[in-house]
């Protein structure tokens, strides 16, 4: 079995003596290139061929180690290495090829050896006292050729660039620049971290799909939606007419009005799952049956502890039971503590949340029950 051991050189400074043939002659252009400049990897390269030439040998195989190179860039330099190639092919036959080289535009001439001869195996020569720098260079080139790593890396670094002498100029102030930039980078991590892109991506058909197939989740999606949005702003209108300035007291009080809109908005969402499951499917999952129980305990829990605190504030005057008359029973008005109404608040919520359980429980029994009846 013969195997021709090729160094590529596309650069080589005796182009015009390639392709260097035999180990006698690669060794003697070794000396050459060495003499006239110590520090050029291409020695290393050089070597490299004949040390591969004479493990092969070891190991039974003939071998020819030759040299191909060209003067220069070019598309000619290119077309003079595939003329050599050509020629080594036809005067020596080999089987295969080992293809040594030292750098990244040697290696992209490995598919001119491939195109005429089968290559088993391509052999990198990194200079042990420049390796961390070469392999830095090939992560770069790696990186570069990444079109998703250049579009997440490349494309918020440059806005940034761009961005950070236009928020000096507006705002003429370092400090405000370096604070809008590094909030627009906190909120573009979040966004690939969440993967809030792909379900963008899918939201499209995912809405396509439910139109088609008639979801009534979708209706209650846009119903959940306008009430979150009715939420928010009656949250926002609140906070607006409270004279305090503490972020805690402004952030319950936004709680206070907002969590019932909120409630509505998940009960909505999650009863319009639930029946598209029940319409789907001929049972129904016990995770969906629990929804809309978890939804309102939820809401309970969070105003009974917003409520506890503005309370306690002195932003509430503390809550009145109304008088009620049950005919034999007479109750009159009282005032309830806030650790009371919030304890009721709570017991409420876990009951709540308990009866979710036992339903979907129940409902998953029934499904179990029947599938083996069936």
């Amino acid at each position: 079995m013969t195997t021709l051991v090729v160094c590529i050189d596309r650069d080589s400074p005796v182009a015009d003596e390639c392709p260097v043939v035999g180990s006698d002659a690669v060794e003697s252009m070794i000396t050459e290139t060495g003499i006239v400049d110590p520090e050029d990897s291409r020695i290393n390269c050089l070597l490299e061929g004949l040390r591969v030439a004479s493990d092969l040998e070891a190991d039974g195989d003939d071998t020819v180690v030759a040299v191909v190179g060209g003067g220069g860039d070019s598309v000619g330099t290119d077309r003079k290495i595939a003329d050599q190639t050509d020629d080594l092919v036809a005067e020596y036959d080999p089987d295969s090829a080992v293809v040594v080289v030292d750098s990244a535009d040697d290696e992209r001439l490995v598919p001119i050896i491939e195109s005429r001869v089968r290559v088993d195996a391509v052999d990198r020569v990194v200079v042990r006292q420049a390796r961390d720098i070469e392999s830095t260079y090939y992560l770069l080139k790696q990186f570069l050729a990444d079109e998703e790593l250049r579009k997440t890396v490349l494309v918020p670094l440059g806005l940034a660039m761009l961005a950070f002498p236009l928020l000096l100029i507006v705002a003429d102030s370092t400090t405000i620049a370096v604070g809008a930039i590094a909030a627009a980078f906190g909120v573009f991590l979040i966004y690939k971290g969440l993967g809030i892109d792909t379900y963008l991506s899918r939201l499209p058909g995912q809405i396509r799909e439910a139109l088609y197939s008639g979801q009534v989740s979708l209706v209650t999606y846009v119903v959940a939606a306008g009430l979150s949005v009715v939420g928010v702003f009656a949250g926002a209108l609140e906070i607006s007419s409270v004279a305090s300035t503490s972020p805690f007291i402004l952030g319950n009080r936004f709680l206070f009005e907002s969590v019932p809109w909120l409630t509505a908005a998940a009960l909505a969402a999650s009863l319009g799952r639930l029946l598209d499951e029940l319409l789907q499917r001929e049972g129904v999952r016990s995770a969906y049956v629990n929804l809309p129980f978890g939804a309102v305990a939820v809401g309970l829990v969070v105003r009974g502890f917003s409520a506890y605190f503005l309370e306690r504030a002195g932003v509430f005057d503390a809550f009145r039971v109304p008088a009620m008359d049950f005919g034999i029973v007479e109750v009159n008005s009282f005032p309830m503590e806030a650790g009371t109404r919030l304890a009721i608040f709570i017991l409420a919520g876990i009951l709540i949340s308990l009866v979710g359980v036992r339903v979907a429980a129940y409902v998953s029994q029934s499904d179990i029950e029947q599938e083996l009846a069936e």
